[in-house]
């Protein structure tokens, strides 16, 4: 992919209302707070994002791009229809003024996911859920799997589900990142390259009814060095968006949290590592399955759908816990293609015994190790720094839904639109998990 669009290579300001940090999907909350403003230019935001180079490896970029409303929470599911609301009318929120429309490539061929039969009573609880959450999802048996999709093998497959031609598919993530910049600066946010290195705050000591001491920390300004130059710039702030993904933690460390201390909350880190969770690999099988092909999930957790008309896949699977990789690299394990993949596709899909890999790659998760949900909200130590991160993979398809919620926090005090609390710092603080079964 090119370089975004526009990034302002000079200096930020020395003052904003708000910085974001993070200048992925997640990060682009920079939109929702302009067109949250009552009076043009009210509300001044600072987005930094790392130089461009790092674009190669950045979350959003290396997704496949897929949107899903079948999760086992609610939260992650009304996340999800009101971002496939937002991507079907992409032009009505994103379009600018003498500029080509958008075009997301938003591809809503479902999602088809197959449960064997030591899982099929957790599928049928899911579709309970996603059904009283309003997605339009089916539960097929076998036979009607294969009246379908008559070029799918169904041994093994006990029940799937299935979301139809609604609110799941795929888009191009390159697309949705430059659409909601180019829109976001045509509103007079100001994007740079660079890297938070630091924070100026103040801390205040308050006691709790328990006796126990808190630091409550409040940021006054974030120190944002410029790329491959000595140069930096403080700039002071009313509050600052962590939307950092894999480096969410470490920001936060600059803050002491997570440092050893024996104020217990401080002690405990935001839970968001980068993982290497995701290999994708292309491949070509001119007889593969055609037009009708939705994003199918084995029950092995192998995946792959459709790329375009000439016959190419995508195709992939997060590593197992003891098979995880080493995060300092993006390299792709083809092994892992040979071994994990390539067996359960031409199982599942007898055509792609006949399959040839023609391009590769890897990326990150911004995994969040206590429960692989999101965190969103303000931490309870620091008053000023709001979080969305850690979203293990969903951050691309929910970001249009996050964008908003956060800025409605930021704005408004509360959620407004969709009750997000559930995914709050607090389930960490009391180790009350909200754990995600469907996890891709």
């Amino acid at each position: 992919a090119g370089t975004p669009l526009e990034i302002n290579p000079n200096l930020p300001p020395e003052r904003a209302d708000v910085v974001i940090v993070g200048g992925g999907v997640v990060g682009l909350i920079a939109y929702w707070l302009k067109k949250k403003e009552r009076v043009r230019g009210a509300v001044k935001v600072v987005v930094v994002e790392k130089p461009s180079h790092h674009y190669s490896q950045a979350s959003t970029v290396l997704s496949v791009g897929g949107i899903r409303q079948q999760f086992s929470l609610p939260e992650n599911i009304y996340l999800s229809l009101a971002s496939a609301d937002f991507l079907r009318n992409i032009n009505e929120h994103l379009d600018v003024l003498n500029e080509d429309p958008v075009d997301l490539q938003f591809n809503q061929s479902g999602y088809l996911f197959l449960a064997s039969e030591g899982t099929a009573h957790i599928m049928e609880e899911n579709y309970r859920t996603q059904r009283n959450a309003g997605a339009q999802v089916s539960l097929l048996s076998p036979a009607q799997v294969k009246e379908t999709f008559p070029w799918i093998n169904t041994a093994g497959v006990a029940l799937a589900s299935h979301a139809g031609l609604e609110n799941e598919g795929w888009f191009d993530p390159w697309s949705l990142l430059n659409a909601f910049r180019r829109k976001s600066m045509s509103m007079g946010v100001f994007s740079c390259h660079g890297q938070v290195t630091d924070f100026k705050y103040t801390t205040n000591v308050v006691t709790t009814v328990d006796g126990d001491q808190l630091q409550l920390k409040r940021i006054h300004s974030v120190k944002v060095q410029m790329p491959r130059s000595l140069e930096y710039q403080p700039v002071e702030c009313s509050l600052v968006v962590n939307a950092a993904g894999a480096s969410s933690a470490k920001l936060a460390e600059m803050l002491g949290v997570g440092a050893a201390s024996e104020d217990a909350v401080a002690g405990i880190a935001v839970p968001v590592e980068p993982r290497k969770r995701r290999y994708v690999y292309v491949v070509h099988c001119p007889e593969g399955p055609g037009l009708d092909t939705p994003l199918v999930i084995d029950p092995s957790g192998v995946y792959f759908r459709r790329e375009g008309l000439g016959g190419h896949y995508i195709t992939g699977a997060s590593p197992s816990e003891s098979q995880e990789p080493d995060a300092n690299n993006l390299d792709v394990d083809h092994q892992f293609f040979e071994e994990k993949i390539w067996p359960h596709l031409a199982n599942r899909v007898p055509a792609f015994e006949r399959l040839k890999v023609t391009s590769a790659w890897a990326g990150f998760y911004d995994y969040n190790t206590f429960d692989q949900n999101a965190i969103i909200g303000l931490h309870p130590l620091i008053n000023n720094m709001y979080f969305a991160t850690g979203f293990s993979g969903h951050g691309l398809q929910h970001s249009p839904a996050v964008g908003r919620a956060v800025a409605e926090l930021i704005l408004d005090g509360s959620f407004q639109t969709l009750d997000l609390s559930a995914l709050g710092f607090r389930r960490i603080l009391t180790q009350e998990p909200m754990l995600e079964r469907n996890v891709v």
